[in-house]
């Protein structure tokens, strides 16, 4: 009789959309249910984001996890060999060797969430999200609600005028806008008139 052996496959799920769309809300939920199957499960958010917690995932509904807290995506390899799921928030702050890592970790047969913005505050493809969703086996796009009309928003609107692309902050600098409502920054105008000048 021949002996079939079953090997553990790993896969990558990405939760991306706009700020206030329930990305992490939705990790936390699938983080949770992990928990309940008794699934050993690693979490991690990048260093960069204190707006709620020094510690812990936080979604804006106030709902919370602990995690580690790391710099660099390559610290997560050696901290989740014990992890059956490997969850990681807020991804678009880590540099591109995220998505090294996180075929690393399913090629080690472990599933990975990953939770992030797809498109900046000018509405374009945010790295390394858009890298990571061409390697996933599952994607969820998320949706807010616009702040304006009330209609689907898939995107996020600064209300302020930095033009850093990493700006760290909450509802004090950011709004959901759906497509009719997003209003992107007018920088190649004021480019193009320092041109001239």
């Amino acid at each position: 009789m021949d002996t079939f052996i079953q090997r553990q496959t790993g896969w990558i799920e990405v939760i991306c959309g706009s700020m206030f769309s329930g990305k992490t809300e939705e990790l936390i939920r699938r983080v949770r249910r992990a928990h309940i199957a008794r699934q050993k499960v690693e979490l991690f958010k990048p260093a960069i984001d204190t707006r709620y917690s020094n510690n812990e995932i936080v979604s804006h509904d106030d709902q919370k996890l602990p995690s580690r807290v790391v710099k660099d995506a390559n610290e997560m390899i050696p901290l989740s060999l014990e992890a059956q799921v490997v969850a990681i928030d807020e991804a678009q702050f880590y540099k591109k060797n995220i998505v090294k890592v996180c075929k690393t970790l399913a090629n080690m047969g472990k599933r990975v969430i990953i939770a992030g913005l797809d498109t900046d505050y000018r509405g374009e493809p945010f790295s390394p999200i858009p890298d990571l969703l061409a390697i996933a086996e599952y994607i969820t796009k998320t949706h807010a609600i616009c702040v304006v009309c009330g209609n689907p928003a898939n995107f996020t609107q600064r209300t302020t005028k930095s033009k850093d692309q990493v700006l760290i902050g909450t509802s004090d600098i950011y709004e959901a806008r759906c497509r009719n409502c997003y209003e992107p920054p007018n920088e190649e105008k004021s480019n193009k008139e320092k041109k001239k000048r």
